[in-house]
């Protein structure tokens, strides 16, 4: 009798819905000398935060002409970064007609799921950026907001703790090296010198509070700053880091 038998399971598999995070990449026009130009520019800015990420290609406000799109070249110059396509959101007939024949998974549009998400309580990542969760997260308690998840510990290099529902709060530093991402706010208690990504679900809203800015990366629903623009404004110093007009902007903590 195999082991299958004995352990009582009927099937090899099941499937479950699951919250996994993704960076939209937001394509205005194709051109395959200056895409594959512009994807070296902005990994060389972040090398670490783009390896291996799941991408979907936006078309929400692509401009371009649909016989100019070429997904297989889109996904080759990807793979050559160890980026990996999986998807495309929004776009016409015709060029969802070109991604399909290209393998990848179509999406819906996603202007009315993002407000969905930001008028919801938080729920997931990206590592990285804007979530892709075209299915509602399920919510015990709808009317009350997610708890928090609190760390007491250092997290160190080469951790990631993630918080998939609401903020995530650390009593302690951040070392360089470490990831720390919540679908809500992230407070850091302790020098930040490492990654954080707050709102990973696409919440605009989300924030970033640090004791001392000291950050490789922070990211707001998908829009980042790496370490040589934060220094800038506030290095070293408390602060808070939200989104504006699609921009960061970092503005200092008033002591009590």
């Amino acid at each position: 009798m195999s082991e299958t038998a004995v352990s009582g399971v009927k099937q090899c598999f099941q499937l479950k819905s699951a919250n996994v995070s993704m960076t939209a990449l937001e394509l205005y026009f194709f051109d395959n000398d200056d895409f594959e130009s512009t994807l070296r520019d902005k990994i060389s800015q972040a090398p670490g935060f783009f390896k291996d990420i799941p991408l979907i290609i936006s078309l929400e406000k692509y401009e371009g002409l649909s016989s100019e799109l070429d997904f297989f070249k889109i996904i080759g110059a990807c793979r050559r970064h160890n980026i990996h396509v999986i998807g495309v959101r929004g776009g016409n007939d015709d060029q969802r007609r070109l991604a399909r024949g290209a393998s990848l998974a179509l999406l819906p549009g996603g202007n009315q799921r993002d407000r969905d998400i930001d008028t919801a309580p938080a729920t997931e990542s990206a590592a990285t950026g804007p979530t892709e969760n075209p299915t509602p997260a399920r919510v015990e308690n709808p009317g009350e907001p997610a708890p928090a998840k609190i760390i007491n510990q250092p997290v160190r290099s080469g951790q990631q703790v993630y918080a998939p529902e609401g903020d995530l709060i650390i009593l302690a530093p951040v070392q360089a090296g470490a990831e720390v991402l919540a679908a809500g706010n992230v407070h850091v208690y302790g020098p930040l010198r490492g990654r954080a990504l707050a709102g990973i679900h696409g919440a605009e809203h989300a924030r970033v509070f640090c004791q001392s800015l000291e950050a490789e990366l922070v990211s707001i629903a998908g829009h980042y700053k790496i370490s040589e623009d934060l220094q800038d404004n506030g290095w070293k110093t408390a602060v808070q880091i939200q989104l504006r007009d699609d921009l960061l902007v970092v503005t200092p903590l008033e002591k009590a």
